[in-house]
């Protein structure tokens, strides 16, 4: 008799006890996993329908869908992480644009003729003048009689390298502004007209009575002359650095004295034309 486990060849009868031959299982594919996990997921969904009456529980839909497209075979993507970095604005190099300290306050007059340099500066011509810097009017009148035409305007800068000093205009114009008014290289101060005169502008005195030329300090020249008057020649300068064209009697010396008070050079002002 054979051993305990052993069979004749022709034992025909198939025992279904430990000792069958258990066939390798077979790799199941990752497919047929999700294909699986699909019907599952189907046939949870029928089950949750009838156990609802029917109704259709919220977000089943979207499950199945993902379950669906993203099975072993396709993960789902990922974001490739950015690679380009924030862009950082290149620093400006353009410099903010500094406006001038003083701008030519006879730009827009028409027919500007320069003429002879006295206690101040005369200039034929017609239109607009502008004051020659920030600046608080001191006096504004149309009907002063120690002038031809009788315009006597004056004003006090308050900024810039002539800081403090008074400006006068006079003669044939006509006030635009009024004491107390606070004014800028864009506004207009007078309106020059053609009278015959012309217009003079200078220094004036620190009370703005008159030119600065008549104080003792400066040599006490009046309308009498002789011309032309240092201080004369120091306004013609300025406005020369602004783009005024040289008076005909503009020389390196003049009567009287320049008080030390004046700037004595105006190359430092910046020049807008």
């Amino acid at each position: 008799m054979g051993s305990q486990h052993g069979k004749p060849s022709s034992y025909s009868f198939r025992s279904a006890g430990a000792h069958r031959k258990i066939k390798p299982r077979r790799k199941r594919r990752p497919g047929r996993i999700a294909a699986a996990l699909i019907s599952s997921l189907v046939a949870a969904a029928g089950i949750a329908q009838l156990t609802t009456h029917g109704s259709w529980i919220t977000g089943q839909s979207a499950a199945i869908g993902h379950a669906a497209s993203a099975g072993p075979e396709h993960p789902p993507a990922s974001p490739a992480p950015s690679k380009t970095r924030p862009e950082t604005p290149a620093p400006s190099k353009t410099r903010p644009r500094t406006r001038p300290a003083y701008e030519n306050p006879l730009r827009a007059v028409t027919g500007l003729i320069p003429e002879r340099i006295d206690m101040g500066v005369d200039f034929g011509g017609s239109g607009p003048v502008y004051a020659l810097g920030n600046a608080v009017i001191t006096s504004a009148t149309a009907d002063d009689a120690g002038w031809p035409g009788g315009g006597w305007i004056t004003y006090r800068l308050s900024n810039g390298p002539a800081k403090g000093l008074q400006v006068y205009v006079a003669e044939n114009v006509t006030p635009a502004v009024t004491v107390g008014e606070h004014v800028t290289p864009g506004t207009v101060i007078a309106h020059m007209y053609n009278g015959g005169d012309g217009i003079e502008t200078g220094w004036a005195m620190p009370d703005g009575l008159s030119a600065e030329s008549q104080l003792g300090v400066a040599g006490g020249i009046s309308g009498g002359g002789p011309f032309p008057t240092e201080v004369g020649l120091n306004f013609d300068a300025l406005l020369q650095a602004l783009g005024v064209r040289p008076a005909p009697n503009f020389s390196p010396g003049g009567y009287g004295t320049l008080p030390s008070f004046y700037p004595r050079s105006w190359l430092s002002v910046r020049v807008r034309r």
